[in-house]
């Protein structure tokens, strides 16, 4: 199935690498595991959401097979294997499950064989992003040992994947702005960081990025369970804007994203439909002058 001008863009469009995509994309991690405190969903119910999804325009789906030790990408193929030609694939790379839970896999060898393992748990032979989830700090898993890895080692595999054609775009998760800077020539399709209205820790790493033409997908776009983390949608303004559009905050704090940069993609998760309507939604919402002053104020 090739895009038509018909089709739904939800959010708009915009390059992830070489591809263009809609600016709301769909990420699947919750769909295989439990992290909100909210089971995940069936089989039955993650394939038809995969589904809904796509059939509402979204193109550009984050995954990885250490979500849920495999399930995400068992259950992406379920729904939509043969994948539709516009639907790129964005995996992650750095950890693995073990029999002991989830743990670093930093090492060159080690990306590749994830990749490797992508490929087939995924049914493809060319991965449309690979994105490399740096262990330096949190949140997550630090890296310790032989776990303490060069930059330019990995990415010197990654490039070579590249080259066989097995990764279309290489990405990075987890970095500041002089890894960035550094990894630059080596070809950067997207860079995933957290980032929101109420935490712009990783602005420089977002400035680099706007003037380089690489994608923007933070993380973490409404805050997160992490404790001491603050949420998106229990900040007063946030709140009051929302009320004031007739949107829903999570609504809001996405539009300001979308609005912030115009290099930004979100993946948005949920297990529910109505929230995947919602976040899809807030591709059509309006931020004015006076609310985007005030959210851009806040810090």
């Amino acid at each position: 199935m090739t895009r038509t001008e018909t089709r739904p863009s939800p959010g708009g469009r915009a390059l992830l690498g070489d591809r263009s995509v809609a600016r709301i994309g769909f990420g699947i991690m919750q769909l295989a595991e439990n992290r909100s405190g909210r089971p995940a969903p069936g089989p039955a119910e993650a394939v038809a959401l995969l589904r809904h999804a796509v059939a509402a325009g979204v193109d550009h789906v984050d995954t990885a097979q250490f979500y849920g030790d495999g399930a995400a990408n068992a259950l992406l193929r379920r729904a939509l294997h043969p994948y539709p030609e516009e639907l790129v694939l964005a995996t992650k790379v750095g950890a693995v499950h073990t029999p002991a839970g989830l743990v670093l896999a930093q090492r060159p060898e080690q990306l590749r064989a994830a990749v490797e393992e992508n490929l087939r748990a995924l049914g493809v032979e060319r991965l449309g992003i690979v994105n490399l989830r740096r262990a330096d700090a949190p949140p997550g898993l630090v890296a310790e040992g032989d776990q303490r890895v060069p930059p330019a080692d990995q990415l010197a595999e990654l490039v070579a994947l590249r080259d066989a054609g097995a990764i279309g775009g290489i990405g990075l998760s987890n970095v500041d702005a002089e890894q960035l800077a550094a990894a630059l020539p080596a070809g950067i399709a997207c860079v995933q960081n957290a980032y929101n209205v109420l935490d712009r820790t990783s602005e420089p790493v977002r400035e680099l990025c706007r003037r380089h033409g690489v994608a923007w997908v933070p993380f973490f776009p409404l805050g997160s369970a992490f404790p001491g983390v603050p949420k998106v949608t229990d900040h007063p303004a946030v709140r009051a804007a929302a009320d004031a559009l007739g949107a829903t905050p999570a609504q809001v704090g996405l539009a300001w994203l979308l609005a912030h940069d115009p290099h930004t993609l979100l993946i948005p998760g949920t297990t529910s439909l109505a929230h995947l309507e919602a976040n899809l939604a807030a591709g059509d919402l309006t931020l004015d002058a006076e609310i985007l002053a005030t959210l851009d104020a806040l810090t």
